[in-house]
């Protein structure tokens, strides 16, 4: 049996399951409900809806969050996928919408070509027309190396956020400390058995070289984003804080400014943060991934192991002394909790476990995030046991706790993730943004 056929199937949805969780959840909008159902269940693809236009592909910046593994996709999809798709109008009148493209071929959900261009599709009824990301145009350029841009410096969020994944790999290496949703260490080996140029750790000089590019030619991206794998022992004979720090020292002191800073990094200790926020980091995502204390045991197992729940959280509550209220923006994983074989059973116990994790950060007023799990096939936990797709209730579940713990403590909006709310927001790999200020339907 092929990885791919190994997951389950996608759950199917249909036009009356989306016209019920309209009616149920007036408190999002419908722009929120869509986006996550397309983001739990991915998306296929019509080879010719990708032909005769020029669009910018997935870069594959840091995971492959598809739900096939590459050797297993079709020659007219592979690498041949937008990064993300925007939708609008159709039957449910959708303001834009951008949603992060995870590749698998059994979703109800298709984009096709039609007279009007690329149109979203559950099973044969027309759901909405769609954009494809434009080709920054400083992506035509290559580095004194030969590089492409898009392999040392890509733009996501519809060229909002310039991503820099620095290290493309993580110390934290094989089931026993691997977090065991993540495929850092699986997407590098996919890409390069594939014959993709895909540079494990990328250079100053280069990085410095594209973003001279996108500072000269760009008039779009506002942020960029510093992240990489776990460093444990040493890397270019530097230890972790080192090794991030020299990347964001060159970048600031080249461009004082020019984009806000943010860094997607392990929980540090609030004196090796005050370097990073003097050197021009604005925002501090210390990934928390999961809150249940026995699920961060089993699904972090190397985060547990050198720095400990107990610990990463008082750090995560520390640093926003250092980088002040809402510029500390952790992650979870949302869905992870409903994992085999050690997540919760009902969606009602994740949501709870979750939304409690969510109350105590802003309380502190650290403002949490989520992406969307997805069961990518080479994972631990997708080599344990077949993953089943979380169901929508619990995504429409998780973000109305989000909502209502974010209003509770009336927290501003997240800084370095653009405008909020429906037809605004470019964050494309969970719905939290899309739901800001909405103030629901009657």
């Amino acid at each position: 049996m092929s990885t791919a056929q190994a997951q389950s199937p996608a759950p199917h949805t249909t036009i009356a399951d989306l016209q019920s969780f309209e009616r149920r959840y007036t408190n999002l909008p419908f722009e929120a409900i869509l986006k996550q159902d397309i983001l739990r269940l991915g998306l296929s693809f019509d080879g010719k809806a990708l032909s005769g236009i020029e669009f910018k592909t997935k870069d594959y910046f840091i995971f492959t969050f598809d739900h096939v593994p590459l050797a297993e996709q079709s020659e007219e999809i592979r690498f041949r996928a937008p990064e993300e798709i925007r939708l609008s109008g159709g039957p449910f009148s959708l303001a834009k919408t951008v949603v992060s493209v995870r590749i698998d071929p059994s979703s109800p959900y298709r984009v096709s070509t039609t007279d009007r261009g690329p149109a979203l599709f559950l099973g044969d009824q027309f759901l909405a027309d769609v954009d494809f990301p434009p080709v920054p145009a400083w992506y035509r350029h290559t580095t004194s190396s030969g590089k492409s841009p898009g392999e040392i410096a890509p733009v996501i969020e519809w060229g909002y956020l310039i991503y820099l994944t620095v290290f493309r790999n993580c110390q934290y290496f094989g089931k026993d400390e691997e977090c065991a949703f993540c495929d850092i260490n699986h997407n590098w080996r996919q890409q390069r058995l594939q014959g993709r140029p895909y540079t494990g750790i990328k250079s100053i000089e280069e990085i410095l070289e594209v973003l001279s590019f996108i500072d000269k030619e760009d008039t779009v991206a506002e942020c960029y984003t510093i992240t990489g794998g776990s460093v444990v022992t040493d890397l270019q004979k530097k230890g972790e804080t080192d090794f991030y720090f020299q990347y964001i020292r060159a970048i600031e002191e080249r461009f004082p400014g020019r984009w806000m800073g943010k860094m997607v990094v392990q929980a540090w200790e609030k004196a090796d943060l005050l370097r990073f926020k003097e050197a021009g980091i604005k925002v501090y995502h210390p990934n928390y991934e999961v809150w249940d204390p026995e699920l961060f045991t089993k699904l972090c197992p190397g985060k547990t192991r050198f720095i400990g729940r107990e610990n990463w959280i008082r750090r995560i509550v520390e640093s926003v002394d250092v980088f002040g209220p809402s510029h500390v923006i952790p992650n979870f994983v949302g869905g992870v909790e409903l994992s085999k074989p050690y997540g919760f059973k009902t969606v009602a116990e994740a949501v709870k476990s979750t939304a409690e994790g969510l109350d105590f950060f802003m309380s502190h007023g650290v403002v949490p995030r989520f992406t969307t799990w997805c069961p990518e096939p080479y994972t631990t936990l997708s080599t344990l046991e077949k993953q089943e797709k979380p169901p929508l209730v619990y995504f429409l579940e998780l973000l109305s706790e989000w909502k209502r713990i974010f209003e509770k403590y009336k927290l501003p909006t997240p800084p370095g993730y653009g405008p909020p709310g429906p037809g605004q927001a470019v964050f494309s790999v969970s719905a939290f943004m899309d739901v800001i200020g909405y103030q629901g339907r009657a």
